[in-house]
């Protein structure tokens, strides 16, 4: 599929993620309209400092409100839906929210797209869905294991959009991050967490566990898998990982950002952090062949080349960040 021209909506669009796929879907041509969650202040969340703003149409609404999403499809022949509650930690504490965002939210955009017809929806999933590996490198074909009521509301609605898909033959791809990381990431991650708390000065560093792995995917490299997955026939009815194959542990990670910051500092384990036992992923590393099998992406940036960008944006937008205070 050829997306330029294509009139395309993003959900999600004012988050990490999406603000970076908005960015880049606007510059390969396509007419865009972004997704954004209905507030009080009409704050459009990090498309209120891109340069393409004025470039893109601005929806407002919420994803759990059917009549808000029949509306924002109007008119749109690709969907990206990204719109999600993300933090683990928060979802121990409000798992119906999730529900309701991540589940019912899922469901309308998938009714709503089948009413109208649309030609591609793309449907977030996240590696969270494995759990702890029972091998590796993970492919598609893994048992999901919802480790918290996070990974469970994803799982949910992964299976929601297959059962669309083989019910109702919608043209149906799920793209499948495994852990994203760059400019504008949430301090509730590890590596903003990281820099961000070594940028303010702190000597010491408050984190949680460091000795699971994870497989670290720059959001450029992200946002082009979630391209290449719309623009190919043979993802359509399939579940796609997007990662580098690349795994290290938290502790390596803090290490190496340390050395690229060039500051000395003490690692505290907060235990807040720490997730419960049974909860915590404690291995993620990617099998990517099948992404690069049907598709044209492969991982442009390495770790170091992302951290070192991640880390010069951080610098220059410290402001937007509260280190000293942990994000639930």
């Amino acid at each position: 599929m050829d997306l330029t021209d294509k009139k395309v909506l993003i959900t999600g669009s004012s988050g990490f993620i999406g603000s970076h796929l908005t960015e880049k879907l606007v510059k390969l041509g396509c007419n865009v309209r972004a997704f954004v969650k209905y507030n009080f202040k009409n704050d459009w969340g990090w498309l209120e400092h891109s340069e393409v703003k004025d470039e893109v149409e601005v929806y407002t609404g919420d994803i759990r409100d059917y009549d808000a999403v029949y509306d924002a499809l109007d008119g749109v022949d690709v969907v990206f839906h990204l719109a999600a509650l993300i933090g683990i930690p928060y979802s121990y504490k409000s798992p119906l929210a999730y529900i309701k965002t991540n589940v019912e939210g899922t469901y309308n955009i998938l009714q709503v797209s089948r009413q109208r017809e649309l030609e591609k929806v793309i449907i977030t999933s996240t590696s969270e869905t494995y759990g702890t590996a029972q091998y590796v490198p993970i492919d598609e074909e893994h048992p999901l294991v919802g480790q918290s009521p996070y990974s469970a509301s994803k799982i949910a609605a992964d299976q929601l959009a297959i059962s669309y898909h083989r019910s109702f033959e919608m043209p149906i791809a799920i793209a499948r991050p495994f852990n994203t990381y760059g400019p504008r990431q949430s301090a509730r991650a590890i590596i903003p967490t990281i820099i961000t708390q070594i940028l303010n000065g702190q000597k010491e560093i408050k984190l949680g566990n460091l000795s699971p792995t994870r497989d670290f995917n720059y959001v450029k490299d992200t946002v082009n898998g979630f391209i290449e997955i719309a623009k190919s026939q043979e993802t359509i009815g399939e579940v796609t990982n997007i990662g580098s194959n690349y795994e290290i542990s938290m502790q390596d990670t803090v290490d190496l950002i340390i050395e690229l910051i060039g500051e000395e500092v003490e690692i505290l384990t907060d235990e807040k952090r720490v997730r419960p036992d049974k909860s915590e992923v404690d291995r993620l590393l990617c099998n990517n062949s099948k992404i690069k099998k049907i598709t044209n992406w492969k991982p442009r940036y390495t770790l170091e080349e992302g951290l070192q960008e991640t880390i010069n944006w951080v610098s220059n937008n410290l402001h937007f960040y509260k280190p000293e205070i942990y994000n639930v």
